[in-house]
């Protein structure tokens, strides 16, 4: 038997269902349902009558969530609603508060429920960093082109305009990855260094060669990935999660004890210098560049010591004379 609702009772449906879909949690058709105590094809047909209302409804996999952005929405909440650079002012004026009272963690709370809290949470408080971090944030959202006005080299040691795309930001928010239009390749630059940044009505031309730029676990960094995977002993596991700490997380414990580790590099050098040095305390398998390298640095290692054995007497009397005397001088240093 269908249900008959009343004008009110459907109106009231209707404003359950955009609260729910305005929590910042996006939600399933049938969590929705359950909620409203409501059939799916009726949760479905009032999704649809939102969109027709000009609600901006989208995604994420089978969850729908209303859009911040919405005409409606922003109409509705003119006088407390912030723009997205707002929302940024707001997260710099709260952490520079050094209080944990409720008030201001409920302020916080607000602006993670209804903003991008993963980009504005760690936003740094420096008024130049933020403006131009503002702006380059825009240029990232909608996919134009950006202008860094007297920017400063420490290379080259010279300020010039760099026209770039922006398009991922690094290390905190501190440096945005950009393809650099005049030379044709992807570079990492600090927002800060930056007099200002303009951004230009002007769209990304070259998105198709946008490369990522990833730090991995052993601290290199570049824009290749290589998968590796180790299975560590107590001591190995733990100097690396000393190290990196977000190992911990990638790690899993095996039936003997030690540990699985399956993740990309992005040099070998790095992990490679690793096993190395605890190669009794690591095993590798199913990473057959990682197995070359460490073939081939085992090879010259093994050259490298033949040539040592080679060492005429002559050359082993200097090197023990050069020994002596470098612990004849630490000797004089510790008795001074």
């Amino acid at each position: 038997m269908t249900e008959v609702l009343s004008d009110a009772e459907k109106f009231q449906r209707q404003l359950r269902l955009i609260v729910l879909l305005t929590n910042n949690a996006p939600l399933s058709v049938d969590e929705i349902s359950w909620q409203l105590h409501m059939s799916r094809r009726s949760t479905y047909r009032y999704i649809e009558e939102l969109r027709k209302a000009g609600f901006i409804l989208k995604k994420s996999g089978t969850r729908y969530f209303i859009d911040h952005h919405s005409p409606f929405f922003t109409q509705v909440t003119q006088f407390v609603h912030f723009t997205d650079d707002e929302a940024v002012t707001m997260n710099q004026i709260l952490n520079t508060i050094y209080d944990d009272s409720p008030r201001i963690r409920h302020l916080r709370e607000k602006l993670a429920r209804y903003y991008d809290v993963n980009f504005i949470a760690r936003v740094e408080t420096d008024e130049l960093l933020a403006k131009n971090l503002s702006v380059l944030y825009e240029g990232v959202q909608t996919e134009r082109v950006c202008i860094l006005h007297d920017y400063y080299s420490p290379n080259s040691k010279q300020t010039s305009d760099r026209i770039v795309e922006p398009f991922l930001f690094l290390n905190g928010n501190n440096e945005v990855r950009c393809y650099e239009l005049a030379t044709g390749t992807n570079k990492t630059f600090k927002i800060s260094r930056a007099r200002s940044v303009e951004l230009l009505d002007l769209q990304w031309s070259h998105k198709d060669r946008h490369a990522a730029f990833y730090t991995d676990l052993f601290h290199f960094s570049g824009e290749r990935l290589w998968r590796v995977k180790l299975i560590l002993g107590p001591l190995a596991a733990d100097l690396l999660v000393q190290s990196a700490p977000k190992a911990k997380d990638l790690m899993v414990v095996l039936d003997d004890g030690r540990y699985f580790l399956e993740t990309e590099v992005c040099s070998l050098k790095g992990v490679g210098r690793f096993v190395l040095g605890l190669y009794d305390d690591i095993d590798v398998f199913d990473s057959p560049e990682l197995e070359e390298y460490l073939a081939f640095r085992i090879k010259d290692m093994q050259q490298k010591i033949s040539k040592g054995r080679s060492v005429t007497p002559t050359m082993q009397m200097e090197i023990q004379r050069t020994i002596e005397q470098t612990q004849e001088a630490e000797d004089v240093a510790d008795n001074t």
